[in-house]
């Protein structure tokens, strides 16, 4: 029989199944499912892929737009063909309802992991139709791998090994199985005009059809769209097929996925009434509108001081690049939680100025259950009663298929996401998105569904702020990210008010090598930015263009004030002088000094300390020995740190961004006591600041946050008329810098300590901003070799933090995926096995998630001492009870519980939950909450005040 009369009624055998679901007893057949796949495949290349993406996949297989297409959704389609294999064993409903032929014909057939059984029986089939596969980099081998990574690794073809045509019928069934694969085959190549075979599949379009086929694969598995197409089925494939291109648009659709592009609107109206752009951002439009027009996508370096409107020129960079139509979105990354979330509200409030009927923006990192974006529903730990759900490992089931419940969304928030979109690993999907960096740098990595991950970078524009805070072992990692996006043909903007000129280069450079330019012919090119200003590359041509002298001077004269940065030597407690040295200043002694006006006056400070123990101190020696109004502090004296329950971190952070605003109703009198929480991207200000040494461009960012905002009034008895900065500055006896030990593993001890050799030797006179700015960051974050000369123990310090980088920049290149031009087998983008849990882009150990808990004296476990919140231990929490328990969690060190005991494990029906299984439990008593809890030599207890409280025996 043909592939016309396979397509009627009759025509082929339809009883091998795909889905099946235990509770229903439904079973749907394996070719439905397939045809699906291909179907949904056509409809995300219409509406979810955009045209940079289409066209590099077009050009990647050598074939026109309209015949890549088909092609994309045959392959999409084939991803399941290895179910013809042992696989339908393993359920025995539906295999007894499979024909007696074919189960009269299994012989020896050996189970093996369907994707793998898709790649090595396919291979021999495109072989027949005309597909080189003869090595691994041939069109043939490189499809068939694209149908092995549909669970998300790709798998090494062993073309003369495992996957030889005589090897494959020896293990997935005799001549019956083998017809009906090469017959199922046909039928999807006919009914999809995929006949073209591709003179070459490049890896970069390798990568993005696997992406789409996660995706529509993903789609197609969700119950309730294949149950009621099970329970009612077509008689056909043909009929089946035309049914599922019907439906296919409404799919997509409701999944969330469809591009759009946001109206035109003014300057004043996307930006939240802004009356016009600053001098930077009007030459960023000019100008980068005209080279964008002539050469197309590129990456974008923007050096601004903090406060200079750096995220306004992002967006604006966005909407140039995303005009051309190549592309359309924000990924918009960020260092920390608390930056992320700030950057989620303006964003949400950029798209929703449009006035899209709807446009999601979705949040993704680590606690990003705590924002109120994301309902109760996307934590619930399902319990699929379907067989072959989609990826089993996940914690986030298909059965419900991610739809809201009703009333879940409320409709006048366009930007909120849609239930699909809300999955752990889908979110980041979303045309509008803002995430961590970690959330991107994990598509550099070689971990499971790294490809899903870049074909959700690359088709928007991909902003990465606060440059500057990435370690060298993360700098490493985004290098590589941004070689693959340059290939990917996507652009970038990187932001920054202290980045090094050599580091802005290297990033240019790394992104240049992948648009095709190698470093050898980059080298010559100066790729450091004017400061402040922006400097642009061009994927197409390694052109580079930059602010126009006088834009760039008349924006820092716009924006130019001074500052003074005053080092203060003080005596830290954990280091003792020897015996009969003179008294010297403690540190808190200053920070009383500097703060007592504010408490007595009034005004808003802000205290940084280095570590979460100095805050603490810091935060119980303002409130009991400062003279308050009305007897204490009350709500004028706030501590934020990072060992914080999650659901009062996050109301603290927002209760002080909104206070201290420029907008929010400003208190009469505010004391934030914090860490590094509150370093970047922020916009607040303050009348006052204290802060522990840091490295200089911390301190220039914190800086950034004093006197930020000009229609301020500052407070009456504040002499000076310029902001100043107290850097406390832990130095010995004799006066040298002498780093606390509980700082020393925080960053590397050169920066701190150049930082404090530097800031002593320059002459006390007020600084110059944004002049001063880049000679600053050079000096110490730069060339500090020359600084590192000045003194014997500097220069042995700043080999150390060489040796340091290097080693860093070395273990991070170790995990990378290879670059784009090496990677002949698109198995070497997984020759490590990482999963996403354990792959590291962060160096250091991995903190683990402690749950504070009281234990009443009936026995019971509750969230709070007082028993009102009962924790069920004997029963799976409801999804109400997820989000609170999750809201009440914060990191601590692996080390601080490593000697955990029973009482410390979570209950056994938490267990089966990924987001409650690795929680350790901090048991407390609640009839004497303050004794801590023990683990091994670690002694831990949660203080309402101060936060979770450290001690060591």
């Amino acid at each position: 029989m043909g592939v016309r009369e396979d397509a009627r009624r009759g025509g082929i055998d339809l009883t091998p199944w795909g889905k099946f679901d235990r509770g229903e007893r439904a079973v749907y057949p394996l070719l439905f499912h397939l045809l699906d796949v291909a179907a949904l495949a056509g409809v995300l290349w219409d509406r979810y892929l955009t045209r940079g993406q289409r066209r590099l996949i077009a050009a990647g297989l050598g074939l026109p737009l309209a015949e890549s297409r088909c092609l994309m959704m045959f392959i999409a389609g084939l991803h399941d063909l290895g179910k013809l294999s042992a696989f339908q064993e393993q359920e025995a409903h539906p295999w007894a309802r499979v024909s007696d032929t074919l189960r009269a014909d299994t012989r020896n057939w050996r189970r093996m992991p369907h994707e793998r059984a898709s790649m090595h029986s396919v291979l021999h089939l495109l072989a027949e139709a005309g597909y080189p596969a003869d090595t691994s980099d041939s069109p043939g081998a490189l499809v068939a791998q694209i149908l092995g990574g549909h669970h998300g690794r790709f798998l090494q073809v062993d073309i003369d090994g495992a996957a030889k045509a005589s090897r494959v019928n020896l293990t997935l069934g005799g001549p019956a199985w083998q017809d009906l694969r090469r017959r199922y085959f046909a039928l999807l190549r006919h009914l999809t005009g995929a006949t073209a075979v591709p003179s070459d599949v490049s890896v970069r379009a390798a990568v993005l059809i696997t992406g789409v086929g996660i995706i529509a694969d993903r789609l197609a598995s969700q119950r309730h769209y294949w149950l009621p197409r099970a329970q009612a089925p077509a008689f056909a494939a043909g009929e089946h097929y035309a049914q599922a291109v019907r439906d296919a648009p409404a799919v997509v659709e409701e999944s969330g996925l469809t591009r759009i592009t946001l109206p035109e609107v003014p300057f004043t109206q996307a930006h939240g009434g802004l009356e016009r752009p600053n001098d930077l951002q009007a030459s960023v439009i000019r100008q980068l509108t005209a080279v964008v027009g002539e050469k197309g996508p590129g990456i974008l370096v923007v050096t601004d001081a903090t406060g200079g409107g750096k995220s306004v020129t992002a967006l604006e960079a966005a909407r140039i690049f995303n005009a051309s139509g190549d592309t359309a979105g924000i990924l918009w990354l960020l260092p920390t939680i608390a930056t992320t979330d700030a950057a989620y509200d303006l964003l949400e409030a950029y798209v929703a100025a449009h006035h899209p009927e709807h446009a999601p923006v979705s949040l993704v990192h680590s606690h990003a259950y705590d924002n109120a974006a994301y309902s109760d529903h996307r934590l619930a730990a399902h319990e699929p009663s379907t067989s072959d759900a989609y990826w089993p490992e996940s914690d986030d089931g298909d059965d419900d298929g991610g739809r809201p419940a009703a009333g879940e969304r409320p409709e006048e928030r366009v930007t909120v996401p849609d239930g699909w979109l809300r999955g752990w690993d889908r979110a980041v999907l979303a045309q509008f998105t803002v995430a961590t960096h970690d959330q991107a740098l994990m598509a550099a990595l070689p971990v499971r569904f790294s490809a899903l991950r870049m074909l959700a970078l690359c088709g928007r524009t991909v902003i990465v702020d606060e440059v500057h805070a990435l370690p060298p072992f993360m700098r490493q990692t985004l290098s590589r990210l941004l070689h693959w996006l340059g290939a990917l043909g996507c652009p970038v903007v990187l932001l920054s008010a202290t980045l090094p000129g050599d580091i802005s280069s290297q990033l240019v450079r790394s992104y240049l090598d992948g648009a095709g330019h190698p470093h050898s012919a980059t080298a010559h090119l100066d790729c450091r930015p004017a400061y402040p200003g922006w400097l642009y590359a061009a994927a197409s041509d390694a052109s580079l263009t930059r602010i126009a002298p006088a834009a760039a001077e008349a924006h820092a004269d716009r924006h130019r004030r001074r500052a003074d940065l005053r080092l203060h030597p003080v005596h830290h407690p954990s280091c003792p002088d020897p015996q009969d040295t003179p008294a010297r200043e403690a540190r808190l002694e200053r920070i009383t000094k500097e703060i007592a006006p504010v408490a007595r006056s009034g005004g808003c400070a802000a205290v940084y300390c280095a570590t979460m123990a100095d805050a603490q101190t810091t935060y119980a020696h303002l409130r009991d020995g400062l003279d308050w109004p009305d007897g204490g502090p009350g709500e004028q004296l706030l501590l934020l740190h990072a060992r914080l329950p999650g659901y009062r971190r996050e109301a603290l952070t927002r209760r002080i961004r909104t206070a201290l605003s420029s907008t929010g109703e400003r208190p009469g009198r505010l004391v934030v006591v914090t860490t590094s929480l509150l370093d970047m991207s922020l916009d607040i200000d303050v009348d006052v600041m204290v802060s522990d040494l840091a490295p200089l461009h911390t301190l220039l960012q914190r800086l950034g946050r004093l006197w930020r905002f000009d229609h301020i009034k500052r407070p009456a008895w504040l002499s000076s008329d310029r902001p100043r900065l107290i850097v406390l500055d832990p130095t010995d006896h004799r006066g040298r810098t002498l780093l606390p030990p509980a700082w020393r593993p925080l960053d590397s001890p050169f920066l701190p300590l150049a930082t404090a050799a530097y800031l002593a030797r320059r002459p006390e006179q007020p600084l110059t901003l944004p002049d001063d700015v880049q000679q600053l960051v050079e000096a110490v974050h730069g060339d500090a070799d020359a600084l590192a000369r000045t003194d014997a123990a500097l220069r042995r310090s700043h080999t150390l933090h060489q040796a340091r980088t290097r080693t860093e920049e070395h273990h991070s290149a170790l995990h990378l995926v290879p670059p784009w031009h090496d990677t002949l087998s698109l198995s070497d983008l997984h020759r490590q096995n990482l999963h996403p849990r354990e792959a590291a882009t962060r160096l250091g150990a991995m903190p683990r998630r402690l749950l504070p808990v009281y234990r009443t004296p009936d026995g019971r476990l509750t969230l709070d001492a007082a028993g009102t919140q009962p924790l069920p231990e004997h029963r799976k929490p409801t999804t109400a009870q997820i989000r609170t328990i999750l809201q009440h969690t914060l990191p601590v060190p692996a080390a601080w519980v490593a000697g955990r005991a029973r009482d410390h494990h979570v209950p056994a029906p938490w267990r089966s939950h990924a987001l409650l299984a690795d929680l350790v439990l901090l048991p407390q008593d609640a009839g004497d909450p303050t004794r801590p809890a023990r683990f091994g030599r670690h002694c831990l207890h949660l203080d309402d005040a101060l936060g979770l409280v450290y001690t060591e025996d």
